[in-house]
């Protein structure tokens, strides 16, 4: 545990921490993705960081990476597997190589179009895994029919070269560690900050200990670059991209940095490319707060329900105003509860104690799909009877935590990506009155998310990101996809990336949740239309 000047701290500040995606409570970094591993069986296949692959032969001194062979070989569930060598530094490519791991399905239909590109967010989650173990949920049957689908592990991740900061037991402490024989500091206090720039140092020299140089090169601009040699080893001549969430900020960047290059684009779940840290905490907090309102008017309205019961009675004005009074109602018992396990943890059957921090992992992960609400009534209804253990068992799927295990390395990674990306400012004052907005735009989860910039204040190595708007010049047509209810990627995100894009075309889904590709037909049969065909949808569309 990290400790103040005079007195260590009662809880861990998990700001360097995912909890859903990318809100940065003094910590709670949300990472961006579609959680798609959150509610699925775990893979029966060899783990992709196990297979021992060849790279191509060593490219020449101030030769092109894109000239490379991959050596493609079988690595189950009908994908193939393949290394490829990226240059460290992209500014100096002869400093020394990193390898990049790649999954490919070839297309079904045996006569492609060419290569799509997945990327399912993060920053830290794994296109490798993505392809090989859940290509239905990424990739439409009649996209697999007509291009070969690649998903590979950018640059820090997974069984790419990868970033290295604690063994299991080391996250554990660093994830759930609670000291309950210490005395609370006060959140937001000159020592509170203290210690949490002590414990964000300490993260950072572990993880620059245990990765080396490449901690330092690990930033979305650098991808950006891996993605345009990617493509010209596939041998388009654009690029053909499907990115969910933080993905999107990969092809947004692409799209700047190469926009003659763009061939069909999709960005679903946009995450912001000018926003700052401030401004994805404030936003994300404010979606998340919605999400919860809107669960907590759908328990209401059933039976059971964890938060108080169902409303029932009087005229439609009268029913209306009495059904806001009873969810204004639920949502001080959710930040009651929240406050009560702050104060006094829960321990959970394997020896862990339930905080404030993980009880808001586990009720936001469900938040990500309306078809995973149930799993909120388990949640609270559990915790309400002093049980931790259902809790734990939805912060451990989001983490990747089995049996003790993390089964890959994107809490860090998301870590040492963020830190590159976004640039550092960590004022006491400026994050006071942040947190202070946040409490009141915010008011059952705002008290937990503040002063995300902690997060990155001790980090080994300077921010290297811009956070410039992207207008992509001279691109072919991008589809921006915006879901009106997505709490991880606010809507306005998607409305405000597509009209910033010189050929940005927008298309809306009204609904609840994060991401839209693959939820509704209307969104299915625009993108892919778009994506075998080059049609073009009319910039507006709305589909319901």
């Amino acid at each position: 545990m990290s400790e103040g000047d005079d007195e260590p701290m009662r809880r861990p500040l998990r700001w360097l921490i995912p909890i859903a995606a990318i809100v940065i409570v003094v910590g709670l970094v949300v990472s961006l993705t579609g959680v798609w591993r959150a509610f699925q069986p775990a893979p029966t296949l060899t783990p992709l960081t196990e297979l021992q692959l060849e790279l191509p032969d060593e490219v020449p001194t101030g030769g092109n990476f894109g000239d490379q062979s991959p050596r493609w070989e079988d690595c189950g569930n009908g994908k193939v597997c393949a290394d490829v060598r990226a240059p460290l530094n992209w500014g100096e490519p002869d400093s020394g190589t990193i390898r990049l791991r790649l999954v490919k399905q070839a297309a079904t239909g045996g006569d492609p179009i060419g290569t799509l590109f997945v990327n399912p967010g993060g920053p830290g989650a794994s296109g490798a895994n993505y392809v090989r173990n859940n290509i239905d949920g990424a990739v439409g049957t009649a996209l697999q029919r007509d291009y070969d689908v690649i998903g590979w592990d950018p640059r820090g991740v997974g069984a790419s070269s990868a970033v290295n900061c604690f063994d299991d037991a080391e996250m554990d402490e660093f994830l759930f560690g609670i000291d309950d024989d210490s005395v609370d500091l006060e959140r937001g206090s000159a020592e509170w900050i203290a210690a949490a720039t002590e414990e964000s140092t300490a993260f950072g020299a572990a993880c620059q200990e245990n990765t080396g140089p490449l901690l330092g090169y690990v930033d979305t601009n650098s991808t950006v670059r891996d993605l345009d040699m990617l493509r010209e080893i596939a041998g388009d001549e654009q690029l053909h991209y499907l990115g969910y969430s933080y993905g999107t900020f990969i092809g947004a960047r692409y799209a700047e940095t190469y926009p003659e290059r763009v061939g069909r684009m999709v960005l679903d779940g946009v995450l912001s490319p000018s926003a700052t840290l401030a401004d994805v905490v404030r936003e994300q907090t404010r979606g998340f707060e919605s999400a919860l309102r809107s669960y907590a008017a759908w328990c209401l309205s059933g039976e059971d329900c964890p938060l108080s019961g169902s409303v029932v009675g009087g005229s439609a004005t009268g029913k209306s105003a009495s059904v806001e009074a009873a969810v204004d109602a639920a949502m001080t018992r959710i930040r009651s509860v929240l406050e009560a396990v702050d104060d006094e943890p829960i321990r959970a059957t394997d020896g862990r104690l339930l905080g404030s921090s993980t009880l808001l992992t586990a009720i936001i992960t469900p938040l990500y799909s309306q078809s995973n609400w149930g799993y909120l009534n388990t949640l609270f209804a559990s915790v309400a009877e002093g049980d931790a253990d259902f809790a734990f068992a939805l912060a451990d799927s989001y983490y990747g935590r089995v049996d003790g295990t993390y089964e890959d390395n994107s809490t860090v990674a998301f870590s040492a990506i963020n830190c590159l990306d976004y640039p550092r400012d960590a004022d006491p004052e400026r994050m006071k009155r942040e947190a202070a907005e946040l409490e009141q735009l915010a008011p059952t989860i705002g008290k937990f998310q503040g002063y995300g910039d902690l997060s990155c204040a001790g980090w080994p190595y300077p921010g290297v990101e811009s956070r410039d708007k992207v207008t992509a010049r001279g691109s072919d047509p991008i589809l921006v996809l915006g879901t009106t209810g997505d709490p991880a990627t606010p809507y306005q995100w998607a409305v405000d990336l597509a009209e910033n894009l010189e050929n940005g075309v927008l298309v809306s889904l009204e609904g609840e949740g994060h991401t839209a590709y693959g939820k509704n037909s209307c969104v299915d049969r625009v993108v892919e239309s778009y994506l075998l065909d080059g049609t073009t949808p009319e910039n507006g569309l709305v589909c319901r």
